[in-house]
């Protein structure tokens, strides 16, 4: 399948990126791709690292494994780069992502070496301002759009709406919020 494109998510238990990863699939779905989004779990605990996988393609994907060879990856917590050798694999025609208020160039020499895109956003900065909490996977989830170009960003954010719609119902100011740092985001990351 030349057309598959691979995501994998690193961050903290409770930061929300297997929410991020699910709703990417959703995305994609919905615009007739063939997806899977799934987590791994290690010890299931509030600040416990995890991750997240995505597999995004115009085909069925027979493969159901973990990934190893990413296109993408998705760093939600930036002081995993310390812990977990988050390149691990990572395409030098892809890119990494990495909630950071520093630029690309500042983290690059963190990244073992890796020669491809580093992109950066400060989910934190953005989702306290527009959500008043630090909830980092929605702004993660617009920059990684942006940086892949996986789903048609006004198809994303038609979707996004709705998903928020439905899920918020009873809280219109979360809509709001959610749909201002997903459209925040996408202009705000820095590709280097």
């Amino acid at each position: 399948m030349k057309d598959i494109v691979e995501i994998r998510w690193h961050g903290r238990g409770g930061q929300g990126a297997k929410t991020a990863s699910l709703l990417l699939a959703d995305a994609a779905f919905n615009t007739g791709k063939f997806v899977q989004g799934f987590p791994e779990y290690g010890p299931e605990r509030m600040g416990a690292p995890i991750t997240a996988y995505n597999r995004i393609s115009s085909e069925r994907s027979t493969v159901h494994s973990n990934i190893y060879f990413p296109d993408y990856v998705v760093v939600v917590d930036e002081t995993l780069i310390a812990s977990v050798d988050v390149t691990a694999g990572l395409k030098e025609q892809g890119a990494i992502v990495i909630n950071s208020s520093k630029t690309p160039a500042e983290l690059r020499p963190k990244l073992k070496g890796y020669k491809g895109k580093v992109c950066t956003i400060d989910a934190g900065k953005i989702s306290e301002e527009e959500l008043g909490k630090n909830f980092p996977n929605t702004p993660m989830l617009a920059a990684i759009v942006k940086v892949t170009g996986v789903v048609d960003v006004d198809d994303f954010i038609k979707d996004m709406e709705g998903s928020f719609k439905h899920k918020f119902a009873s809280k219109p100011q979360v809509i709001e919020g959610n749909m201002r740092a997903l459209k925040r985001s996408m202009e705000e990351v820095q590709v280097g």
